[in-house]
């Protein structure tokens, strides 16, 4: 059964419009232009801005035109991930999405339900003939997965609107009123390469077979970080069997947890053998401590041609310092929502090649100030190490405003349709509101989707009965949009 005959058809065809499309983070250029050809077709007013934001205006059907103008809003990226033994390039290939059961997913890639889905029932809503609502304008915004471009480039007075509704949350039934800021952490240095010495034999080690994940809705289910376990290997090898390193390829995405990671490495020949045994010991650590969260984790060793040159003794050992230290995971939990992750950092990407290292990680949190002292702390760290670190990127968080009348609304709908109150929810994920907001302080702002799992990995799926029940909320809700 393909995906384009699930219910509610309207917006599961224009979901698998979407899969044929490849839209990663700085290639958007043919799912802009699919975007803008769906307005003008549609007879709707339609812009593209200068950042790529698209947007497409529809009027208020017969007897709405009072009610408060909604923003319908998701972005057009995907992040691009997939396992090490697939073949896809996301720059060309569309995604495989198939039916797992009560899910969707994809065959061993990101499926883009992240925002696909949101984007998806915005589609159907501009292009319905049959729903009742007000003013609608659709949002799509570029870049959001890669540094929120899309929303750091919106303009004021562009869009009239009064409610923004945020497609962009993946757990149905629950309402989300605030999320993190963040701040992107980009440490750099060199290192001179060097000759070989005679006598030794050359490794690729593979952290591999992890879940990853998204670095703020999944970072505190205490998966493994393939950086932060490659190093603590090099930390250990280094002392012991005099380890030389020739490379270093870790992670690929910033706001994802990293899956992982290779480093090219020598050691003396003289110490080869236990040196391999020393790598089966270590995967037997990691898998002891992982077992309930990374059953497929593997460390692995294969003798490889001997790489050029190697890092100069000084830079290494500060590379694994840093890298070893460089704070990971959860910071700290909210005091105000139980569960709530309030402060994180991930330690996404580390590369050492040809003379250059950079150590990209991300920090979020919900309270600035707590943001303001993880930046400090992670400046202190590279600062000691003498490297170069630049904070950037950052945006906002979401404070909750919990006498929001969008709010009020949403609740008695959902309580009316299925018999219980959703749930209301902060998330330590970085949406785009905080930024909107900024540009639009107006708007009455709230979150909510279908329910989406493992967001950011190849594992990434949606659940197919909660697609029915975002749907038809969506549509109940546009026809009670509180008037002016």
């Amino acid at each position: 059964m393909s995906i384009q005959n699930l219910e509610p058809k309207v917006v599961w065809n224009h979901f698998y419009s979407l899969t044929q499309i490849p839209r990663p983070s700085k290639h958007e250029e043919a799912i802009r232009a699919f975007m803008v050809d769906f307005g003008k077709k549609l007879g709707l007013e339609t812009i593209m801005d200068e950042v790529g934001n698209v947007i497409i205006k529809k009027p208020a059907t017969a007897g709405m035109e009072n009610r408060k103008g909604v923003i319908l809003q998701g972005h057009l990226d995907m992040v691009p991930q997939k396992n090490s033994d697939t073949a896809h390039d996301f720059v060309k290939d569309p995604i495989t999405a198939y039916i797992d059961g009560e899910w969707v997913t994809a065959q061993g890639t990101t499926l883009g339900a992240d925002n696909g889905m949101g984007v998806a029932a915005t589609m159907a809503v501009l292009e319905a003939k049959d729903l009742v609502h007000g003013p609608i304008e659709a949002l799509f915004t570029a870049d959001e997965e890669t540094g929120m471009t899309g929303a750091f480039g919106l303009k004021a007075g562009v869009l009239n609107g009064d409610i923004l509704m945020n497609l962009d949350s993946e757990d149905e039934g629950e309402l989300y009123v605030g999320c993190a800021g963040g701040t992107d952490a980009n440490a750099s240095s060199t290192y001179t390469e060097t000759a070989i010495p005679q006598g030794h034999v050359a490794y690729k080690l593979s952290v591999i077979g992890l879940k990853g994940g998204h670095s703020g809705v999944d970072i505190h289910l205490g998966r493994a970080n393939s950086n932060k376990l490659m190093f603590r290997y090099l930390k250990h090898t280094q002392k012991h069997f005099d380890l030389k390193i020739a490379e270093v390829l870790g992670g690929s995405l910033r706001n994802a947890i990293p899956r992982e990671t290779f480093a090219k490495v020598v050691v003396p020949e003289a110490k080869a053998a236990d040196f391999e045994k020393c790598v089966s010991h270590y995967e037997g650590i990691f898998k002891a401590e992982f077992k309930s969260v990374e059953p497929s984790l593997e460390l692995k060793a294969e003798k490889i041609e001997m790489p050029k040159n190697i890092m100069d003794s000084a830079s290494q050992k500060t590379l694994i310092n840093v890298a070893y230290v460089c704070p990971n995971g959860v910071m700290r939990m909210s005091n105000d929502m139980q569960g709530l992750v309030e402060t994180s950092m991930n330690m996404a990407i580390v590369v050492a090649k040809g003379g250059k290292i950079k150590i990209q990680s991300l920090l979020r949190s919900s309270v600035d100030s707590a943001k303001e002292a993880l930046e400090e702390k992670v400046a202190s760290s590279f600062e000691l190490a003498g490297y170069e670190l630049a904070l950037e990127g950052r945006y906002p968080g979401w404070k909750p405003n919990m006498d929001s009348p969008i709010l009020k609304t949403m609740q008695g709908i959902y309580q009316n349709m299925y018999g219980n109150i959703p749930k209301i929810m902060a998330i330590h994920a970085g949406l785009e509101c905080g930024l909107l907001g900024g540009v639009y302080p107006n708007w009455d702002m709230i979150s909510f989707g279908p329910t989406i799992r493992f967001p950011h990995s190849p594992d990434e799926k949606v659940k197919i009965d909660t697609v029915v029940k975002f749907w038809d909320f969506l549509v109940e809700t546009l026809k009670n949009v509180p008037v002016k």
